[in-house]
């Protein structure tokens, strides 16, 4: 029987997991909310059904019943990395296959905690911190001052403290602490927080690590033990919440100076990364997230069990056999039972790329996200130019307060570093997102804040 995808999640990524099916020649069904109603997904997909909310397992489940669906994706967010709807989808009466890592990859990894220890065994570099789960604001505070000491004593100076939910991620679940008074409210809140939107309030005390870059590993494994990576993305421009804004590949650029070898250290990250990988046996695509001092020293961050948003950028420079990567299309291939067929010999990298993530959100006050209709959306199509949205370019576009303000990410090309800069600047200058909030003034989007940001792109911040 033809296989049929099941896809999970809305907007672009829905629309670009349409576009990977298409090319694998595979049927798929899409999900829709009334709040989504406008949305390019849904006006695209052949065949869609209504649902009550992204995040209802049941709701999911039903409809891959009812549309006979063998498979399905859950992109990034909402269930994507919820280990306990990935296991009932392999393991109820009617099986379907995930598209994404094994549960159980999905579970350890997206354990801070666990999967902290674990690299820690392996030899792995970790930032400094806690490594069992706190639930005492009294032992937080006592480990916090014994961290304080150890920290010290290898050169670190003006300590801050990042307060964490075991089972966060994407910027959630985090506070920043500056000395050991506010350790104990702070942890509160944290706990308070975690319990709530986890279910979980175990919390971790990291270091902050105060000047870095955010470098990321691209992995690919497959279910026959096969491994390849395909380099590395720089995603240091980010929002006061770390939030992602601007990502590059690859992770380093030969225009800066650094004060180490650029290329060891990124040969060294991935060499770790692949290691952690197989170590879970890890069957999908993943993202292995790295901090990387101004001294070239690196702490492995967290691991991101499914497709990233910034995937493209790395396809987009990323060759098997001089055919350029489709990662999604890769993903969905190794779900569905294939062996990789190539080996990291096969694979190339040429030139560069960036991604501007375009959101309305008022990055003046707050990076607060904003609802309204957009009621001009243009830009000027370029060879160059990927440009992902969900938003209509014919017609007004509300945007549903129920998800995040994200309205389209932008992936520019080139063979160098001078040339993406200019290509970046020329787009953002002749992009046009133009609208009203619900209470009739001009909706603001964050295009000034990447226009003022892509100046600091490869540095230390």
């Amino acid at each position: 029987m033809k296989d049929r995808v099941l896809i999970a999640n809305r907007g672009e990524i829905a629309l670009r997991i349409m576009e990977a099916c298409e090319l694998l020649h595979l049927d798929y069904v899409a999900l829709y909310t009334k709040e989504d109603e406008e949305s390019l997904h849904v006006q695209r997909a052949p065949k869609k059904y209504r649902i009550s909310d992204y995040r209802d397992m049941n709701d999911i489940l039903a409809v891959a019943d009812e549309a006979k669906c063998t498979a399905i994706h859950p992109g990034y967010g909402f269930l994507s990395e919820n280990y306990r709807f990935a296991r009932r989808v392999v393991k109820r009466e009617r099986p379907l296959i995930w598209i994404g890592p094994s549960w159980e990859a999905i579970r350890d990894l997206g354990n801070k905690l666990y999967m902290k220890k674990v690299a820690h065994e392996l030899g792995i570099p970790v930032i400094p911190g806690t490594i069992n789960p706190l639930y005492n604001e009294i032992e937080a505070e006592f480990k916090a001052e014994e961290l304080l000491e150890e920290v010290q004593a290898q050169g670190f100076h003006e300590v801050t403290f990042l307060i964490k939910a075991v089972a966060g991620g994407g910027g959630m679940g985090i506070e920043e602490v500056k000395n050991l008074e506010e350790i104990r409210p702070v942890f509160r809140k944290i706990r308070a927080y975690a319990k709530r939107l986890f279910g979980e309030e175990g919390v971790i005390i990291e270091v902050k690590i105060p000047k870095f870059q955010h470098l990321e590993v691209q992995i690919l494994g497959s279910k026959k033990g096969e491994y390849v990576h395909f380099g590395t993305r720089n995603c240091t421009i980010q929002s006061p919440f770390r939030q992602k804004r601007i990502e590059l590949a690859p992770g380093f650029c030969s225009r800066f100076n650094y004060e180490f070898d650029p290329q060891k250290v990124e040969r060294e990250i991935i060499e770790y990364s692949l290691k952690l990988a197989k170590h879970f046996h890890y069957d999908s695509v993943g993202t292995f997230e790295w901090l990387v001092t101004p001294e070239g020293k690196y702490y492995l961050m967290e691991v991101n069990t499914r497709i990233q948003v910034e995937n493209e950028i790395s396809a987009k420079i990323s060759f098997i056999r001089d055919t350029q990567v489709n990662l999604l299309k890769e993903q969905i291939r190794i779900a569905l039972g294939d062996g990789l067929g190539y080996t990291q010999k096969d694979i190339t990298f040429k030139g560069m790329s960036l991604e501007f993530r375009l959101i309305a959100e008022d990055t003046k006050r707050g990076f607060i996200p904003l609802s309204g209709t957009i009621q001009r959306f243009s830009y000027a199509p370029k060879p160059w130019l990927t440009l992902r949205t969900h938003v209509p370019q014919d017609k007004p576009y509300t945007i549903p307060t129920q998800f995040d303000p994200n309205l389209a990410l932008a992936i520019i090309y080139a063979e160098t570093f001078e040339d993406l800069l200019e290509r970046s600047k020329a787009f953002l200058e002749e992009l046009v997102i133009e609208g009203k909030t619900p209470k009739g003034e001009p909706l603001v989007t964050n295009i000034e804040f990447l226009k003022e940001n892509l100046k600091y792109v490869y540095q230390f911040l």
